[in-house]
């Protein structure tokens, strides 16, 4: 029978986000709920299964690994792209990616950022773990208000056009900048295009919005975090390599800025990092697009291109090339 392995389900959320009996009719499904220490581990683990269905880049998806893999036919991703996927290798091999539609639920990662932003301004998770040791006030960091600040949007996609709506709700200015915004484009959204070294000294508070890719990768610098004002939040929940991991590190064990964060170098977050016990800091465990409605649309999605693949018609399919190789072998 033909096993179909389903990637790291952190939150134990898969079971119960699609109905998998047709596919566990015609093939033997496993969950992992577990990260991979390693590729060797991956490989080991998943050598004997021909259906691979992954979620995001949880998961890296290199060539070597897809090269450890000899029984590979289908790897299903979730959303429309997926960088850590060697998609060429796969062709190569044969082996069919399809991918998923973007989940209605699209606004999700940008309300947590706004999440994130009131929850550093306000030390909202200082409080509730204060509360709940016995105190009360004694401790809590006093918070900032926002109404009259800066905030400013590095990134002024879908989701950074979201978050200056929210600030603005909350009488924020908003400034923004990206390396082909045009001042057009950031008048629209509400926002006005600065340099990102003026959007970096004037702001109170600075929410990251892009895609890691060549160019935002170490976008951020050790000088860029040194320009930011003392005490200023610095928020990211796109990716965390597009900001310097050392030079934030040190800022925030200085104490000379906040960092609000969702995403980081290497996940999940190893046990002894320095994050996880600096302070001012705000961490959650990446989970921007983690909201309900999501998981039932990937799950579902997901489902369904097994089980087009299994007809031998397979949907959404991104490597078409792929077939016409496995046909040929």
């Amino acid at each position: 029978m033909t096993k179909v392995a389903v990637l790291d389900d952190w939150q134990g959320v898969a079971r119960t986000s699609a109905d998998w009996l047709p596919l566990m009719a015609r093939a033997e499904l496993v969950f992992f709920d577990q990260a991979f220490k390693d590729e060797a581990d991956a490989a080991e683990k998943l050598a004997d299964f021909e259906i691979i269905l992954s979620m995001r880049e949880r998961t890296p998806l290199s060539e070597s690994l897809i090269h450890r893999l000899p029984i590979l036919r289908m790897l299903g991703i979730t959303g429309s792209r997926n960088l850590s996927l060697d998609i060429a290798a796969c062709t190569a091999r044969g082996v069919v990616v399809c991918n998923t539609m973007d989940t209605s639920a699209r606004a999700a990662t940008a309300e947590l950022a706004l999440g994130l932003l009131l929850a550093a301004a306000r030390a909202i998770p200082a409080a509730d773990a204060n509360i709940r040791a016995g105190c009360f006030q004694q401790g809590v960091p006093v918070g900032i208000s926002l109404a009259g600040k800066t905030i400013g949007i590095v990134g002024l996609g879908r989701l950074g056009s979201d978050m200056a709506r929210y600030c603005r709700a909350l009488n924020m200015n908003v400034l923004a900048w990206s390396q082909n915004l045009t001042a057009e484009k950031a008048e629209a959204a509400g926002a006005t295009l600065v340099s990102k070294e003026e959007l970096l000294s004037r702001s109170d508070a600075v929410s990251i919005h892009l895609v890691l890719s060549p160019h935002s990768r170490g976008l951020i610098r050790a000088s860029d975090i040194a320009r930011m004002k003392p005490g200023a939040i610095l928020i990211n929940t796109s990716r965390g390599p597009i900001v310097d991991e050392t030079a934030l590190i040190d800022a925030v064990q200085s104490r000379r800025i906040i960092a609000a964060l969702d995403v980081y170098d290497r996940e999940p977050l190893p046990v002894s990092h320095p994050l996880r016990n600096s302070p001012n800091t705000v961490l959650t465990p990446h989970i921007g697009y983690c909201v309900q409605e999501t998981w039932t649309e990937f799950y579902q999605q997901s489902l369904e291109n097994a089980l087009a693949f299994l007809e031998g018609k397979p949907v959404r399919v991104m490597n078409p090339d792929a077939q016409r190789v496995a046909h040929s072998t």
